[in-house]
């Protein structure tokens, strides 16, 4: 294909393949979605964070939207070394100066200007003739050649424009200086086939397109984001431009790590792979979610919960036999530490005494016969059946009687700007604790006290809650990771109130470490 692109890395021997830009558009289609805003402070940490990721092309915001977006722009630009820092621009010339000038200090810079190409925006939003759309895009491009290293043109709602004047215009900017040209489909209408139609054709009769390269931006309002970016790389387009978790306008763009791992995995089929350092994927998404306060669905492909996780005894089975019977990629291969097997009311008998064993307590046949009734009972009751639990199932206790800390006494006040908590433990060996904690709130303050009380500091990378039954009868399950000496922690608590539920997860993490800390490397190593 004439306008592919080679990598220039070392492939340990392997033949190279092509390479696909990939353009991070997280900080500035993503960011503008309601519920998804961030600071600037915000920003500049995520913008590193794709650079780590290793990204080829961050469109870091719009700087003529607000001064503010200007500012985050130029700090962005100024402060990543390796990664090409875009603006967006419209075809006007106020926004591509100001855009010019957010990029001044970029080590490497990019202006994305864009026009509105279909009949429907033609009319309707810009009230222009295709001639005059032609000029604006024809002047946009010219002007910003002489502001930045390179200048991409979009046209937006490409799919929806009639291809012979899409080819036109784009001809038309190739030939005044973009050497990339994007077709995007802003309201996610086109198929897969149809897209893959449409760029090849495009690649066709576009005048000059052996000097370009050809970008996708997919929208997700019909699901088909992902597979119409990856047809669009099927038919020869070599940028992709995608966000970290897929957020974006309305249903949200191209979830690039679903884009990377399918060129990773399926990368013989497409001929075709990305420059991303794909360990660093799950931090990338872990760290969008705190900065916006918006969680990943458990189900979400790659780097949800459940992405390495399986319950079904039937894959449980499988997976202790094989890995490749259920999964496709590793979880270390996108930054995750191990495959979870979830013990709740479809596992088997297999996953039971594989886990049982890791956490010291081998089963004959027998005795596991005796203790699944139990496990199944509880698993009816509460989902997800934690390692607490199945140490007490295995030791004929109570969950909640496995210590070595318990809770006593727990008191909450609120206040503005603020929480207090205080708490009382007592320890098997007879010692009992007593501290109190501030926090920004009921929650920060209860872990803070417990912190103070037991000794053990643990830093909290992922606090869940989420309801258990309805009603009346309703109660809260906090799930907790910590981490502590260099590893991570889980914790599970239920209770009718959510901070004492926080509390019992709390004291779990607390416990586990206590009990297990000198047997977690053993553990470690005989975990999936």
């Amino acid at each position: 294909m004439a306008n592919q692109q080679h990598s220039g890395h070392d492939d340990g021997g392997k033949t190279a393949v092509d390479h696909v830009r990939i353009f991070d558009t997280t900080l500035r289609d993503g960011e503008q979605t309601p519920g998804f805003s961030m600071d600037r402070r915000a920003k500049l940490r995520m913008a590193q964070m794709l650079e780590a990721l290793g990204v080829d092309v961050l469109e870091a915001g719009f700087p003529q939207a607000s001064p503010d977006d200007f500012a985050a722009v130029a700090q962005i630009a100024e402060t990543l070394k390796t990664t090409t820092v875009c603006a967006l621009a419209r075809c006007q010339r106020g926004d591509i100066e100001s855009a010019g000038r957010a990029l001044e200090k970029a080590h490497h810079s990019r202006i994305h200007v864009f026009i509105s190409t279909s009949p429907l925006h033609r009319e309707f939003k810009l009230g222009m003739s295709k001639q005059q759309v032609l000029d604006a895009s024809i002047a946009a491009v010219e002007q910003a050649r002489g502001l930045c290293d390179e200048v991409e043109f979009s046209a937006e709602d490409a799919t929806r424009t009639e291809p012979e004047y899409l080819a036109e215009v784009f001809s038309a900017a190739a030939a005044a200086g973009a050497t990339t040209l994007n077709a995007p489909d802003t309201v996610g209408y086109l198929t897969p086939t149809e897209i893959a139609e449409r760029f090849t054709w495009l690649r066709a009769h576009v005048k000059g397109a052996e000097n370009v390269v050809f970008s996708a931006h997919c929208h997700d309002d019909l699901g088909l984001a992902v597979a119409n970016s990856l047809a669009a790389v099927g038919a020869g387009a070599r940028q992709v431009e995608c966000t970290i978790n897929g957020i974006g306008e309305r249903a949200g763009n191209a979830a690039l790590e679903e884009i990377v791992m399918a060129l990773k995995v399926r990368g013989a089929w497409f001929g075709a792979d990305s420059r991303i350092r794909t360990p660093q994927l799950y931090p990338a998404s872990r760290l969008l979610a705190q900065l916006t306060g918006q969680p990943v669905p458990r189900n979400k492909a790659i780097v949800g919960a459940n992405a390495f996780a399986h319950e079904s005894g039937i894959h449980q089975h499988g997976m202790l036999k094989h890995r490749g019977t259920y999964e496709i990629m590793r979880p270390q291969d996108v930054g995750i530490a191990e495959t979870t097997l979830v013990l709740g009311k479809h596992s088997g008998r297999a996953a039971l005494r594989q886990r049982l064993e890791v956490l010291g307590h081998p089963l004959d046949d027998a005795a596991l016969d005796a203790l699944f009734p139990r496990f199944k009972a509880l698993a009816d009751q509460q989902r997800e059946v934690t390692d607490d639990d199945l140490e007490a199932l295995a030791l004929g206790k109570e969950p909640r009687a496995l210590g070595p800390w318990h809770l006593v006494q727990l008191d909450t006040s609120t206040h503005l700007g603020g929480a207090s908590a205080s708490v009382k433990l007592r320890h098997d060996d007879g010692r009992t604790a007593a501290e109190a904690a501030i926090g920004d709130g009921p929650v920060d303050a209860v872990l803070r006290a417990i912190e103070r009380a037991t000794g053990q500091p643990l830093d909290v990378a992922e606090f869940q809650v989420r309801a258990i039954g309805a009603g009346g009868d309703a109660r809260g399950q906090a799930h907790l990771v910590a981490r502590h000496d260099a590893r991570e922690w889980r914790g599970h608590g239920t209770s009718t109130d959510i901070v004492e539920a926080t509390a019992h997860a709390a004291l779990s993490i607390v416990n586990h470490i206590e009990r297990h800390a000198p047997h977690a490397a053993a553990a470690a190593a005989a975990n999936l």
